[in-house]
């Protein structure tokens, strides 16, 4: 499995960016897949993600503002409006079995990241 992100950069504070992950190696419709972020200093943490059977969930910090989607094409989307320079962080994409998928932070090796993609948000 491979996963390849690209999209971020730099933006001032209430602009918006939006990340692409384009996923090859697995059988999309098996996984879970989602957006993890990690500020300098802070835990990963979960931003938002797709289970295997199209559900969706946000973190609180993002719902309103950022939307995850997928094309048929194994790409995996995050539109992030009205960034706040909190979302300042390396972003990672991730894929995994969907019963491994709350264990990712804690056990990394559980599922498949890509390289991430810095976003930085200036106020």
């Amino acid at each position: 499995v491979q996963l390849v992100e690209s999209g971020g950069g730099s933006v001032q504070s209430g602009g918006s960016l939006r990340l692409s992950c384009v996923a090859s190696g697995y059988t999309y419709n098996r996984y879970c897949m989602g957006w993890f972020r990690q500020a300098p200093g802070k835990e990963r943490e979960e931003v938002a993600a797709i289970d295997s059977d199209g559900s969706m969930r946000y973190a609180d910090s993002v719902k309103g503002r950022f939307t995850i989607s997928h094309n048929a094409k194994n790409t995996l989307y995050l539109q992030m409006n009205s960034l706040k320079s909190e979302d300042t962080a390396m972003y990672y994409c991730a894929a995994a079995i969907s019963k491994w998928w709350s264990l990712l932070v804690r056990s990394p090796s559980l599922g498949y990241w890509g390289q991430g993609t810095q976003v930085t948000v200036s106020s």
